[in-house]
């Protein structure tokens, strides 16, 4: 049987003590002497290093590269002290100074003080038998969980709820727009149904080979993405025996203290925005629980240079990188720059300052530098604090980012007047410099690589038309119409897109070259992963114009889902969409759970679910409500003070 070590004093393990039988007994005493002698010089060495470090280390508040000034953070319930830069902070001089030496002097006896109490110690329990000194470890062992477990179930501060609105209902009244919505709740409970099955707790589905799935932006953890990502579509659409199954798998099996590396975006999306949004929804305190357990594994990522987070952080050690393929080793617009809306709310409910400033901490950092042509690469260096390859796109690497400037505007219940600036600044930019009208007289937003622009569109850009519609109120120079008609272009594009393919289902991505528009060109491009942006648009544009072509193109979409994707065992994506016998590559993303089937329900119901004047969805597609003006989070704000 092996035996435990010792515990660790000051963070640092001792090596383990040989408490076995000896090989030659007649040696024993001698043996023992030896081992103790040993531990004693091992334990005095590492406290005298302790005491050493304590004095000798550089202090590294000192070499803080960004001062950016957030002495005020305005939450309620938060000591604005805590949240302020200048308390605790103090010159020594003149009469200070002695009291400081004092207190030094002071430091420096109780540091040896605790140095002799603890070989005092180590001698005491080396008198002890074999037996007894396990039964110590043990005892120590189940007193540090017993810790952990009372730390994990501390209960969070009572905090003011904002008021919610249109959490259920939304029946439409006319009969075939409600079996149509009918319809699409029958497919998401084909699609939970099979994973209840076959891939419970597992992060996805393979629907034909029947079992669970995951990806390495899950790390290699299953932690149940499908049933955190799903739960607010469950309870919107009132399969509640389903969402109590989903609550009790998270209350006791949602585990956070895990050695493996996630994606810091995709878990802050999809984990902390569906825990958020169960939370506000059901009332249940063991989604807000879960959701800042995981909200203080993800903070090591921050640990930068310049603050901006890693990709990806190990949720057990902390330690971060970024992905290999990133340009120069650099952080992704879209990742780092999509944490805002879950922060703040994590800020507002805990009462803990922290995740608020780690966001606007980006902002300011982002406010500062410049930008080729008013436009946000996508990649930036977390140790420089430099942008990478000059790439820019409202697609992937770029699109969240942009739409959660205006989001962040749109949460605070329209005072956050900077986010909202920067929000209008980076679309005059992108609307001057990518986007672009075919031949044929489509509207697409391009991508800029190196100096010039690349006549392509992604499936992921097309979430952009209703960015637009959703963000005309508000725009400078009444300029409302004008983006609201963009977004309706954009709708058009991308409806076009799905309505050139065989499938009726839009590809990766698709090209405007030439005689080819909105058609995809290479075949790694032809596929359809059961994605939500063109759904989401054509969602987003009904409710600010009510024009029913866009609930007609969503039945379309729908319709090629229920007849190509959808197989025995749940819903596949399929790999290529000009094919009329497709053929599956066999995964139920976790995002058609949370996205593409609730912005369908919601297509089919009534303005009075989930109204855009009180809720603002995160990127995916999880509600989180507006903080109005009393709750508000956002410091440095007029409106505010």
């Amino acid at each position: 049987m092996t035996t435990p070590a010792l515990l660790p004093l000051s963070g640092r393990r001792i090596p383990p003590l040989n408490l076995g039988p000896p090989s030659f007994p007649h040696h024993r005493a001698t043996l023992r002497l030896s081992e103790k002698f040993i531990l004693l010089l091992i334990l005095s060495a590492f406290i005298t290093l302790c005491f050493g470090a304590f004095f000798f280390l550089p202090d590294s508040s000192k070499h803080k590269r960004f001062d950016l000034g957030l002495e005020d953070v305005l939450i309620p319930h938060v000591d604005a002290s805590k949240g302020a830069k200048n308390p605790g902070v103090f010159l020594i001089h003149g009469p200070d100074e002695h009291r400081h030496r004092e207190e030094e002097e002071r430091l420096r006896n109780k540091i040896r003080a605790d140095h002799e109490k603890a070989l005092e110690e180590a001698k005491e329990k080396l008198k002890k038998s074999r037996e007894e000194i396990r039964a110590e470890i043990q005892t120590e062992k189940n007193k540090v969980v017993q810790e952990m477990k009372t730390k994990e179930k501390k209960p969070l501060p009572p905090v003011p709820i904002p008021n919610l609105i249109g959490i259920d209902g939304g029946d439409p009244e006319d009969n075939d727009i409600r079996k149509k919505r009918e319809k699409i709740k029958e497919m998401m409970k084909h699609a939970w149904d099979n994973y209840r099955v076959y891939g419970w707790g597992h992060n996805e589905l393979r629907p034909i080979a029947r079992k669970g799935h995951s990806t390495n932006i899950f790390g290699s953890s299953q932690m149940g993405a499908t049933i955190v990502d799903a739960l607010d579509t469950l309870y919107i659409m009132g399969l509640h025996d389903e969402f109590r199954d989903g609550q009790k798998w998270i209350e006791h099996n949602l585990d956070f203290s895990v050695n493996s590396e996630v994606s810091v975006f995709e878990v802050n999306i999809r984990f902390i925005g569906g825990l958020l949004a169960a939370y506000y929804l059901s009332g249940e305190e063991i989604f807000k629980i879960k959701a800042v357990q995981l909200a203080e594994k993800l903070l090591p990522a921050f640990n930068t240079p310049t603050g901006i987070p890693w990709a990806m952080v190990n949720l057990k050690s902390g330690v971060g990188r970024n992905w290999g393929w990133a340009s120069a080793g650099s952080s992704i617009l879209a990742e780092f720059g999509t944490l805002h809306m879950e922060f703040v709310h994590l800020s507002y409910l805990t009462g803990d300052p922290v995740y608020y400033k780690k966001v606007m901490h980006i902002r300011k950092l982002l406010q500062k530098m410049d930008r080729p042509n008013g436009l946000y690469p996508n990649y930036l260096n977390p140790r420089t604090g430099r942008w990478g390859q000059y790439h820019t796109s409202v697609g992937g690497l770029g699109d969240s980012f942009y739409e959660y400037l205006l989001k962040a505007w749109l949460m605070s219940d329209k005072t956050d007047h900077e986010a909202r600036k920067m929000y209008d600044d980076a679309i005059e930019a992108i609307e001057k410099h990518l986007i672009k009208k075919s031949r044929g007289g489509l509207t697409f937003i391009g991508e800029w690589k190196n100096g010039h622009l690349e006549k392509k569109m992604g499936h992921l850009a097309c979430f952009a038309g209703g960015m637009f519609a959703l963000g005309a109120d508000g725009s400078r120079m009444d300029k409302a119409g004008h983006y609201l008609e963009l977004g309706a272009e954009i709708a058009r594009t991308c409806h076009e897109s799905y309505d050139r393919t065989a499938l009726k289902l839009g590809p990766e991505s698709f090209k405007f070259d030439g005689a080819v528009e909105a058609v995809a060109v290479r075949q790694a491009e032809k596929y359809y992963i059961l994605r939500p942006e063109v759904i989401e648009t054509y969602w987003y544009l009904w409710r600010f114009t009510h024009d029913p072509r866009y609930r007609q193109w969503g039945w379309e979409a729908a319709l090629a889902i229920e007849k190509y994707c959808r197989v025995s065992g749940g819903f596949s994506g399929v790999k290529d969409v000009y094919s009329s016998t497709p053929t599956h590559d066999d995964v139920q993303q976790s995002f058609f759970l949370a996205e593409t089937l609730k912005y369908l329900y919601l297509l089919f119901s009534s303005d009075d679910l989930l109204p855009l004047d009180h809720w603002v969805f995160n990127t995916e597609a999880h509600p989180l409500p507006v903080l109005h003006l009393a709750n508000t989070t956002l410091s440095g704000n007029p409106a505010v003070r």
